[in-house]
């Protein structure tokens, strides 16, 4: 049976990464199998096709929205296959190989300075869109409930049969905090038990492309606080050290993100009970960060 390329979105692989001297387990889910290489590709799929159905998506419209780089790569792809201009706003110091995607795949950017992080990629699509609402379509992915509805309604369920019912904690990075909400969301319901734990930086200045040091940041309109079993906070440095192993010593080259999220995993299980089963979300492929100097130290 043939596919088009929405439809190769999801149903990604659990991978066993680590386990503990207690007994605890690590899993990975590998979300950088998805077509455009990233977590993004799901509720980038989920926004468009609602919008798609509801008419608010014709084809007389550009695509609008900011981003730090894989969900606009989701865009711009997604963009290409259903036929639709896609204009973007995105930090200056995004990395080259997301900025030189978004050129293959046509898309229009608009750089924004990179001291004010998403923040100002945010403000500047907000302008544009409010200068001509009838150009564009803008599903503004930090305020869109099918962002997290993707994952309520996929990533979650995916997890919930991959353990065989048997996830005691889930832990994952917050950009715009879709996947952390919309997992854990349905994860609880499945079983209240599941303890769900938002990984952060440590920092507002930091190095984790794609997250969010909420504290210092534009919150999205969805951020749940009622979802957090307890929050973990992850140094650069410490999370671009795991990625290179993860690389060097389990043969998995993803980017820092899920570094991150993986020590956040590990140190989760240190407070955890033993024989737990913790899953933590792998974002995407270390080939985002080719020209980052962490890979100069393997």
């Amino acid at each position: 049976m043939t596919k088009t390329i929405l439809e190769t979105v999801g149903n990604t692989p659990l991978l066993s990464i680590f386990e503990t001297a207690q007994g605890s387990r690590i899993f990975g889910k590998a979300e950088f199998l998805n077509p455009s290489g990233s977590v993004k590709d799901r509720a980038v799929k989920n926004m468009l096709t609602a919008a798609i159905q509801s008419g608010n998506l014709t084809k007389d419209k550009i695509i609008l929205d900011a981003t730090s780089g894989n969900t606009g790569i989701a865009y711009a792809m997604f963009g290409v296959a259903l036929g639709f201009n896609v204009q973007l706003c995105i930090p200056a110091n995004a990395s080259n190989e997301r900025k030189r995607l978004l050129k293959i795949f046509h898309a229009n950017i608009t750089t924004t300075s990179p001291l004010e992080s998403s923040d100002g990629a945010l403000l500047k699509a907000r302008e544009i869109y409010a200068e001509n609402p009838d150009k564009y379509y803008y599903p503004d992915q930090y305020n869109n409930d099918d962002n997290w509805k993707a994952h309520y309604h996929n990533t979650a369920p995916e997890i919930w049969e991959q353990t065989e019912h048997k996830i005691t904690h889930f832990v994952a990075g917050m950009g715009t905090s879709g996947t952390f909400t919309g997992t854990a969301r349905r994860l609880k319901q499945l079983n209240p038990s599941i303890k769900t734990v938002p990984m952060q930086p440590e920092s507002p200045l930091h190095g984790l492309e794609g997250m969010k040091h909420m504290a210092s940041t534009i919150k999205p309109g969805f951020y749940d606080t009622t979802l957090f079993d307890g929050q973990i906070n992850i140094d650069t440095d410490e999370a671009k050290s795991m990625t290179r192993k993860l690389a060097t010593e389990k043969g998995l080259f993803v980017g820092i993100s899920s570094g991150a999220n993986v020590l956040a995993a590990l140190k989760l299980a240190e407070t955890s009970p033993p024989k737990s089963v913790i899953v933590t979300i792998l974002c995407d492929s270390g080939n985002r960060y080719l020209s980052d100097e962490l890979w100069d130290k393997t």
